[in-house]
């Protein structure tokens, strides 16, 4: 039998994608290092689990150097001993040492890269691939490769534009491998720079934080125009369509949405209906702000497409349930830094398959090079990801571990 006990778990402070500091944790267990990474959003709901940042929005005074003193004198101590195999009574002992309902104590950047480390450290000792370690864990036993949803054309707070939608992607979905996308979304990504270098200037196919172009457009329909040139020039019109995540929150100002012009909420409906009817949408993220569990169930109601809560729903199993109740979403956008560990994002996974939900595991928009997001994708057989543009090393790490995937296990790509 493998020797299965941690022996040491340490923290560090290292950099997102954006430059900002973050957390990473090393375990040592029966003779492996591993460790994992945790990210952070831009846009954030309020009922996310709370990070120890050092500034911004969120700050508590305390900062990340705070999360990792935290891993370092407290969490290590704890977890010294236990069985990385027991993921639950891992992530169980650091609740109850933090013993708060949204992680401020310990910070859910100090508690989630122990509790992801612990994960790969059981996958490490006992020779397993990570993805069948969560399978395992959430009583999976049906693994796809996930569909892409990759965000190519950036606004919100992930651009700095006057686009206030804030991500425009493209989905690949008549495709027969994980390759085969990923190689007609890139086509498509490059297409559309063409596209827009010529229509605005070469100055305007800049990036933004999730590797998405960010010429200053000023409406959705803007946006969805150049999606449909692109992917018609790359020669993959019909097997690609289109998804927004609107993150209205952060364009409602108490009474109103600011999405080219103001709209009441009622009015935002009859606006999403006619994006879905003329730009062959099939998913809709966060439509109203994040306390609007009505008006994304009048959505749902009339639209018949994916609706997905990730604002309304913080991967919290609390505000599942209520979204659930209301017939708000039938999609849940899991981010697993929302909540703070990986047996409550599992969790939260659970309730919205019971309830005949979808899942789409996400990315943060302050990314890392950690990759395990894909092999979670894989583990709960989600059948969706989204993780950004095909550009940047902090998106890409997620892609090209699903191209392993299927490579290495023969995995198939899921439909949608």
């Amino acid at each position: 039998m493998p020797d299965c006990r941690v022996s040491k778990v340490i923290a560090r402070e290292v950099l997102d994608s954006r430059g900002n500091p973050t957390v990473e944790a090393v375990i040592v267990a029966g003779g492996v290092c591993v460790s994992a990474i945790v990210p952070s959003g831009a846009s954030t709901g309020r009922h996310e689990a709370v990070e120890l940042r050092d500034g911004g929005k969120r700050f508590l005074g305390k900062g990340v150097k705070k999360a990792v003193s935290n891993v370092n004198s407290v969490i290590a101590k704890k977890v010294a001993g236990m069985d990385c195999r027991q993921q639950a009574d891992i992530d169980n002992a650091m609740m109850r040492l933090d013993s708060t309902l949204n992680k401020s104590q310990l910070g859910a950047n100090a508690i989630l890269p122990v509790s992801m480390a612990a994960a790969r450290a059981a996958a490490a000792t006992t020779s397993t691939p990570l993805y069948r370690i969560i399978g395992g864990m959430s009583g999976n036993k049906k693994f796809s490769i996930p569909v892409p949803f990759c965000n190519v054309i950036n606004g919100g707070k992930h651009a700095g534009t006057s686009l206030r939608m804030q991500e425009f992607m493209i989905v690949p979905v008549k495709f027969r491998t994980f390759k085969e996308a990923i190689t007609a979304v890139s086509e498509t990504y490059h297409a559309l720079k063409g596209i827009i270098g010529k229509v605005y200037g070469k100055s305007s196919a800049n990036v933004g934080d999730e590797g998405g172009f960010a010429p200053d457009l000023n409406n959705a329909e803007q946006a969805l125009i150049l999606l449909e040139k692109a992917v018609e020039q790359a020669g993959y019109k019909g097997s690609i369509r289109f998804a927004i995540d609107a993150a209205a929150s952060e364009f409602y100002n108490g009474s109103h949405y600011d999405a080219g012009r103001l709209y009441r909420a009622e009015e935002l409906v009859d606006y999403y209906l006619d994006l879905i009817r003329s730009h062959k949408i099939v998913s809709l993220e966060d439509p109203f702000e994040q306390e609007d569990f009505d008006s994304f169930a009048e959505l749902r109601r009339k639209a018949k497409i994916q609706i997905v809560g990730d604002d309304l729903l913080c991967t919290n199993i609390g505000r599942i349930k209520t979204a659930i109740a209301k017939k708000s979403c039938n999609c849940l956008l899991l981010k697993v830094n929302q909540i703070g560990t990986l047996t409550e994002a599992i969790a939260a996974a659970n309730l919205a398959y019971k309830n005949r939900w979808k899942v789409m595991v996400s990315n943060r928009s302050g990314e890392t090079e950690d990759s395990f997001i894909a092999d979670l994708a894989v583990g709960l057989g989600c059948g969706q990801i989204k993780s950004g543009a095909p550009a940047r090393g902090e998106r890409t790490a997620k892609y090209n571990q699903l191209i392993r995937l299927e490579e290495d296990f023969g995995l198939r790509m899921a439909g949608f």
